[in-house]
């Protein structure tokens, strides 16, 4: 782990060595397990532009819209503002259940994937927002498995779903054919719970929100991913687990989301929270008790650890990043190679990879690379930082 003086050792030796950047490449969607961890992954702070939304955001970093706005009370969703901090909650604590297949967290509205791995494989998690059943239109708890997989898929609407539109003065027809219009996307795979899917969507917008009429839909992007890797009859869970905390490098973390009034079950919220604590660490104690409560109630959906409800950033350290989202890389590999830069890029692994390029002394350095790769490839670039653990 480096402290700002380390960092500013590295800075001092890159300068001398006329090298200028050093380039540090992390998966943000995809982790390695690590054993006797739950907790994967790392907040980080981008600096918006002036043409941004926090959706846009989200997006490009393969958040959902709950996350993003929770994480951000006071900025403003639409029109956040060019140099505006935003926090990007990309850290997780896994859901306590077990790791294989697929597990959805209603709470947290996302879903977690557990490849199969064989002997002396590494174990990975990939994880994405999802969009799942409104107040009435519940997704259901319990286990399934994968039973159908579609490209393409039409949508027969049920009867209660068409007469749901017909009084909204928006008549469907039986069958929705693929294409744009078809709510399903371009991807569906349908679970053993009956009228279940997990599917895309033509309204992205939706993703991180309960909007839907029970089923799970995924970004485009997402679905496309994840239909290419999950196998049939792959084990689903899904789960409703507002609290979560896990111990990790001997360190409590705690994770508060905001509960769903349809899906209490009469308890406190200080039972499930403790109760999560418990199971982490086998005790509570005074500080975790203060730091729990703490947490119910801000209700951020951010990973925090114990004693520490803000998400420190190393100081005086700036790094461009350029999303997680699949984008050309290709392209922006050829700008770097434009601007000399050939020997400083990494390629990503596939669209998953996250890219942040750096150190810099000061934003406004940082700053004139993220222009340069905007304005040469239209493709996003923001001003970041990133917490110690992360260099």
């Amino acid at each position: 782990m480096y402290n700002k003086l380390m960092i500013k050792k590295i800075l001092t030796i890159l300068s001398a060595c006329s090298i200028g950047l050093f380039p540090l490449f992390t998966s943000a969607t995809t982790f390695v397990l690590t054993e006797g961890s739950r907790v994967v992954g790392y907040n980080l702070v981008v600096y918006s532009r002036s043409q941004d939304t926090l959706l846009d955001i989200a997006r490009s970093f393969d958040v959902g819209y709950t996350e993003i706005v929770n994480a951000n009370p006071g900025v403003d969703v639409w029109l956040p503002g060019a140099g505006q901090k935003v926090l990007v909650p990309n850290q997780f604590i896994l859901p306590n259940t077990r790791q294989k297949g697929l597990v959805i967290n209603l709470a947290e509205m996302r879903l977690y994937y557990f490849p199969e791995t064989k002997n002396n494989e590494v174990k990975t998690v990939s994880t994405y927002p999802i969009g799942i059943g409104r107040e009435g239109w519940q997704t259901p708890l319990g286990k399934a498995k994968i039973t159908q997989k579609r490209k393409n898929p039409t949508w027969t609407p049920p009867k209660s779903i068409k007469a749901e539109h017909l009084a909204n003065g928006d008549p469907l027809p039986d069958v929705v054919p693929a294409g744009p219009n078809n709510p399903l996307g371009d991807y569906a795979m349908r679970l053993s719970m009956p009228g279940y899917l997990l599917h895309g969507t033509n309204k992205p917008y939706g993703v991180g929100l309960r909007v839907s009429h029970g089923c799970i839909r995924l970004y485009p992007e997402d679905i496309k991913q994840l239909f290419g890797v999950v196998p049939m009859h792959a084990p689903v869970e899904i789960v409703y687990q507002p609290y979560k905390a896990a111990m990790h490098e001997g360190q409590l973390y705690v994770e508060a989301h905001e509960t769903h009034d349809d899906m209490q079950t009469g308890q406190n919220n200080m039972t499930p929270m403790v109760k999560a604590v418990i199971d982490a660490r086998g005790e509570l104690a005074d500080d975790d008790w203060l730091f729990a409560q703490a947490m119910i109630d801000h209700q951020l959906g951010t990973v925090q650890r114990l004693g520490a409800l803000e998400n420190k950033m190393v100081d005086d350290v700036w790094f461009v990043h350029t999303g997680t989202a699949e984008s050309d890389k290709a392209e922006l590999h050829a700008l770097l190679t434009t601007l000399h830069y050939e020997d400083l890029f990494w390629p990503v692994r596939g669209a998953m990879a996250d890219t942040v390029i750096g150190p810099f002394e000061s934003y406004e350095q940082a700053e004139v690379l993220a222009d340069k790769i905007y304005n040469g490839t239209k493709a996003s670039a923001w001003v970041a930082q990133l917490p110690a653990e992360a260099l």
